[in-house]
């Protein structure tokens, strides 16, 4: 019985294709900037997202840290919202390594902060209050697409107060391939066209893009040489990265176009789940969907808990308890979907008797 793994797209594995990639590398020594392969690679990601430098970093959670000790110095603060990776989910990196405060605001319901919000949380010029130097945004967010008008208006908002705005893109092609897919244009073009409101922006290589490792912070040169140092700081200089560069140089040539892909899968199991009685719809969106187990709190509690460990035997992964995440990816399939489907609607069948 095959794995059907839908807690995440970083569970992908690299193609043989990648490995034979991974395997013909050039590398050099990256910490003295020779390693050729991380070069072209940062080379192209730079050249795609129209900013004049990249570098490869081994997390998006080292990138996202980076960026911000790039913007900020000690007594600074940076706003972000609740639910942002760079706030809630990296072990507060910033606050903790850097003395950069986070100020997070509420999230409307489509995922977009108000930007009266954004306005109200940049602090005054006074020495009871940290300086506010920076807006970090996240595109997708829990998979839902920014608008671009919102990204506009947002870091206008931002840069009206003397703000630098850094995205959190990691899953950007995800947006990109998304809004190409309403425009009509393509999505390297719609990648550019949201990086262009930022002064830096990550994006991974290890979710959908199906790469083993790395993510890329792209910027200034000034910006990136600044980061540098930092990289270096917290552990990142990798020495012979191009074995993992090429891997990632080798999705984002070929796999980007792929995402629509994991999208139909997403909208596929959307479309299985809503007609399950016992869980109601939360959202779908690019590759995430997000469902919620009815009841009150102890029965959702223990129908929760028991319908995992049902997929688990099942050899179906999953997050949650209350409310379930499935992720989409290239590693999965329209027969893992239907199945996954009709595992989960057999359980509340069961339980329902």
């Amino acid at each position: 019985m095959s794995l059907i793994d839908l807690r995440s797209d970083t569970v992908t594995r690299p193609s043989e294709a990648m490995r034979a990639v991974i395997a013909g590398a050039e590398v050099g020594d990256d910490t003295y900037g020779d390693d050729p392969s991380t070069n072209a690679l940062q080379a192209h990601i730079a050249g795609m997202l129209g900013f004049e430098a990249a570098l490869f970093m081994p997390t998006g959670t080292q990138a996202n840290l980076c960026a911000i000790l790039s913007h900020c110095q000690r007594g600074d603060e940076y706003i972000a919202g609740q639910d942002a990776h760079c706030y809630r989910f990296e072990g507060g990196g910033a606050a903790m390594m850097g003395g950069v405060q986070p100020q997070p605001i509420a999230h409307a319901a489509d995922g977009t902060l108000s930007l009266d919000d954004i306005a109200g949380a940049v602090k005054p010029d006074d020495p009871h209050f940290p300086r506010t130097r920076l807006l970090a945004l996240e595109n997708t967010l829990g998979g839902r697409v920014m608008p671009m008008s919102y990204l506009e208006a947002a870091t206008t908002v931002a840069r009206s107060h003397g703000l630098n705005c850094h995205l959190d893109g990691a899953r950007l092609f995800n947006a990109a391939v998304a809004q190409a897919e309403e425009a009509g244009t393509t999505p390297q073009d719609e990648a550019k066209r949201i990086a262009k409101h930022f002064d830096s922006v990550s994006a991974c290589f290890s979710k959908g893009l199906g790469a083993p490792v790395g993510s890329a912070l792209c910027g200034s040169a000034d910006f990136i040489a600044r980061a540098r140092r930092l990289r270096k700081t917290a552990g990142g200089g990798m020495r012979q990265a191009g074995i993992l560069a090429a891997a990632a140089d080798y999705a984002l040539t070929r796999h980007i176009e792929d995402l629509a892909r994991d999208h139909r899968l997403a909208r596929r199991l959307a479309d299985g789940l809503q007609e399950i009685p016992g869980l109601k719809m939360l959202y779908c969106a690019t590759n995430m969907v997000f469902v919620e187990i009815e009841g009150d709190a102890d029965d959702r509690a223990r129908t929760g808990e028991a319908l995992l460990r049902h997929l688990r035997a099942e050899g179906i992964l999953t997050t949650g308890v209350y409310t379930l995440r499935f992720v989409t990816h290239r590693d999965v399939d329209e027969t893992g979907i239907d199945r996954a489907i009709a595992e989960i609607s057999q359980f509340f069948k069961q339980i329902q008797r």
